[in-house]
């Protein structure tokens, strides 16, 4: 809207696209929408309008995701599953003192408010064409005000699991005409380890170290566990299982147990429940490739003289084998970089695959070094979060 000589005037502005992004030259200006209802026999209701409440803003430029976008502009075909695993920065953490100041102070502070993150987070996210969608770090006001809606006229269906105690947890979204989900089994690590007789064997080892034992009990670390069916050939089922495991970097020993509780549950629900169906496990694992966490998913095993097990010091080491039976691959590999702040930067997050069912098709490649490092880190005004999203098409074997 601009003002003229009698007042303030509309210009329609076309848009053949499901979504408008306003050009440069309608900074400073309002929007309206307006809708026109109609059918097959050109019987048309009464229009509707919206006007948005603010101006329009200028936006990042380039962003970090837009070359690849490139790679996803299509929904992948039949047989394939385009997988995403993303922390996405939860508001409760971006928006601290210590975050402004300390974690962040390269960050322009507007780029680390809530809603212009969410807008670029959409962005990017709807620019995927997934099928399946894993993210840490949701808000509970973003996944149902935001990101549900918005992924929702992309056809995607979303699950939430809240972390006890925090206003953040995790996000599954799956694509509804590619699968529909038959049962859900999330689970707090706590919680499930206290009482569920399927860890009562590692609950007893590890009331043997009561300091260890006291610090696991504490997280609030959940596991978002859904079963879904293929909507084309019903005897395609996947287990998706998404997680974000304790963050400390001394927190090695924690991130075993969290993670042996993790793929004990999921071995109930891919072995017992729903005999042999593949599992796909996506999350923020706060686990570098060299890390004993990282180690023990994909070998199948850890020894109980692993040094991960002293990775707070000798009062709280806690020794014990742990083994599984999955034989699990990280998907996109072992990049430099999964999460990159000022004071570090490593790999964390992993889409790990049952490498007897499925395989990996393509991975989406990661920004360049030269995109990230762009405004010295991340998150940025072009890049929304200080973790990169992880993307990989899979076809079944």
């Amino acid at each position: 809207r601009a003002a003229g000589d009698g007042g303030p005037a509309w210009v329609e502005a076309a848009a053949a696209e499901r979504v408008f992004t306003p050009s440069n030259a309608l900074v400073g200006l309002r929007l309206k929408l307006r809708c026109t209802p109609g059918d097959g026999a050109q019987r048309y209701g009464p229009p509707r309008e919206v006007e948005s409440s603010g101006p329009v803003e200028a936006g990042p430029g380039a962003c970090t995701f837009d070359s690849r976008h490139l790679y996803t502009k299509k929904v992948c075909g039949e047989g394939s599953i385009r997988a995403v695993s993303y922390n996405i920065l939860a508001d409760t953490y971006a928006q601290t003192e210590f975050s402004r100041t300390v974690l962040y102070p390269y960050c322009a502070p507007y780029a680390l408010e809530l809603d212009y993150r969410q807008n670029l987070l959409k962005k990017e996210l709807a620019g995927y064409s997934a099928d399946l969608i894993c993210l840490q770090e949701v808000d509970k006001s973003v996944f149902v005000d935001s990101l549900a809606p918005a992924l929702d006229a992309f056809g995607l269906e979303g699950l939430f699991r809240i972390k006890e105690k925090q206003h953040e947890g995790l996000a599954t979204f799956y694509r509804r005409d590619k699968f529909s989900l038959l049962s859900q089994h999330d689970i707090a690590f706590s919680e499930a380890l206290l009482s569920d007789p399927l860890h009562k064997e590692l609950c007893d080892k590890l009331a043997e170290y009561p300091l260890v034992q006291e610090k696991v009990l504490q997280r609030s670390s959940v596991l978002q566990v859904s079963v879904l069916q293929s909507t084309t050939d019903p005897s395609r089922k996947i287990c998706v299982a998404n997680t974000h495991l304790y963050w400390h970097p001394k927190g090695g020993n924690i991130r075993l147990i969290q993670i042996a509780v993790a793929l004990s549950h999921i071995k109930h629900v891919a072995c017992d429940l729903y005999p042999s169906i593949p599992i796909i496990f996506c999350g923020d694992f706060n686990s570098t490739p060299s890390s004993g966490t990282y180690s023990f998913i994909n070998s199948g095993g850890i020894a109980e003289d692993h040094e991960d097990w002293v990775s707070n010091g000798e009062e709280e080491r806690c020794n014990m084998p742990l083994s599984h039976s999955f034989k699990l691959l990280s998907a996109c590999g072992e990049p430099a970089y999964t999460n990159y702040v000022g004071g570090f930067h490593g790999c964390l997050d992993y889409i790990f695959i049952d490498k007897n069912a499925l395989e990996v098709e393509q991975v989406i490649p990661l920004p360049s070094h030269e995109e990230v490092t762009t405004h010295q880190a991340l998150p940025s005004v072009s890049h929304p979060s200080d973790h990169i999203a992880l993307i990989c098409d899979l076809k079944w074997k």
